[in-house]
């Protein structure tokens, strides 16, 4: 493991014991969590993407905040549902916040999860072309967003413009040089990772994915990461893909994290029907630092990943978070080879 960073699912509830009562509280924490996160070392923030629903929904405005209040730390999303999207905004949106960061943007994209609302991207205005189903389309508006990204002209410019052009075709601006390397795919199956590695994009593997041999979840998962770089040195790319997975991890450390998670973690995986699919969760884990030493070095897909997402409750504010993510960092993640 060469990279630790946080997920934030970004959720926020006017109910009782939240401290993220608004979507400004959300918002703004989001931003807090990021700078105070660089400040204890961590590598990244990353945030999830949800629509219709009381969580981080417009990524772009935070990602460009994140990277104006901070310098080093990565800033990324796992992820954004494509299926929601127009690649051609999303790359000048893209293009602009990557370019605030200076070039820290990792971009995680995929098909997405069920939403609140059935066939939410109906309302935004899209739908599959005829043959296609949902998860298609995201892909088709993937590949467009890619070849954009490469920066090539191939708009015709207009012969009498406002405004002086450069010769050629003319391409999509703000162009960020770079970002098309740090492009990621969330992958719930084998055979979409493949897909992603063919396409040359990193692969974001969650704590949910389709049960293809009933065996456990990280054995699973640890099997997907090898496929795709299998998939990937096939495809003959000129660079090292990288690969994340994300877990629910908490270092009980004091009274109050035992309150909280005290209980300890999901300590079996968790079988569910998501889309008319089996689906297999990962475990949790929450348990003294030497015990999930112990626990993770089991873990065979952490060890085959180069990159940590910690999933944190970010309702219950910055301060907590930044303390659970304090206490792996100090006095987890160095034995699992991280620094």
């Amino acid at each position: 493991m060469k990279n630790l960073g946080f997920l934030s699912f970004g959720h926020w509830s006017p109910d009782r014991g939240s401290q993220v009562r608004t979507a400004a509280d959300v918002l703004l924490q989001s931003i807090e969590l990021a700078v105070e996160a660089e400040k204890i070392g961590l590598d990244g923030a990353y945030f999830r993407v949800h629509h219709f629903a009381r969580q981080l929904g417009s990524p772009f405005p935070l990602l460009a905040a994140v990277g104006a209040r901070t310098s080093k730390i990565e800033i990324g999303t796992g992820v954004i549902d494509m299926r929601y999207e127009n690649p051609f905004y999303m790359v000048e949106d893209a293009g602009a916040a990557d370019l605030i960061a200076g070039g820290r943007l990792q971009l995680g994209i995929s098909r997405g999860s069920p939403e609140q609302v059935i066939e939410g991207w109906r309302y935004f205005g899209y739908a599959p072309n005829e043959g296609e189903d949902d998860a298609q389309m995201a892909r088709t508006k993937a590949e467009i967003f890619l070849q954009l990204l490469d920066g090539e002209g191939f708009a015709q410019p207009n012969p009498r413009p406002m405004f002086p052009n450069p010769p050629g075709l003319l391409r999509l601006e703000p162009h960020s040089e770079g970002l098309r390397d740090r492009i990621w795919w969330g992958a719930a199956s084998d055979a979409t990772a493949i897909w992603a590695a063919e396409q040359g994009m990193n692969l974001q593997s969650s704590t949910l994915k389709t049960d293809e041999t009933g065996e456990p979840f990280h054995i699973q998962q640890a099997k997907q990461i090898r496929a795709f770089r299998e998939a990937w040195k096939s495809a003959g790319h000129d660079r090292a893909p990288r690969v994340s997975v994300s877990r629910s991890i908490f270092a009980l450390m004091t009274p109050e994290d035992r309150m909280y998670f005290g209980s300890g973690g999901k300590d079996e995986d968790q079988i569910g029907v998501i889309d008319q699919t089996r689906s297999i969760f990962g475990r949790s884990y929450a348990d003294t630092p030497d015990r999930l030493i112990e626990q993770l070095r089991e873990d065979e897909a952490i060890a085959e990943a180069d990159t940590l997402l910690l999933a944190v409750p970010n309702m219950l504010g910055v301060a907590y978070n930044v303390h659970v993510l304090d206490s792996i960092l100090r006095h987890v993640a160095p034995a699992l080879g991280w620094r």
